[in-house]
């Protein structure tokens, strides 16, 4: 797996699961999807993510 595809599997899954929660726990949980919304945006324009420092960690080769 590239790094992108790792990022954006991250990224859809935490924004399903917080909706999900958002849904059948408490409606506060959709502040993780804003807060994972405002990464992305923040990310396409400085170019740096934190996510991508840890994939790059773990091992994942660039695209």
């Amino acid at each position: 797996m590239k790094i992108n595809d790792a990022l954006r599997l991250l990224a859809g899954s935490i924004v399903l699961l917080s909706a999900g929660l958002a849904v059948y726990v408490d409606r506060n949980f959709l502040w993780l999807t804003a807060f994972v919304g405002a990464n992305l945006l923040q990310s396409a324009f400085t170019k740096w993510c934190p996510a991508i420092w840890f994939f790059r960690k773990i091992g994942l080769q660039e695209c």
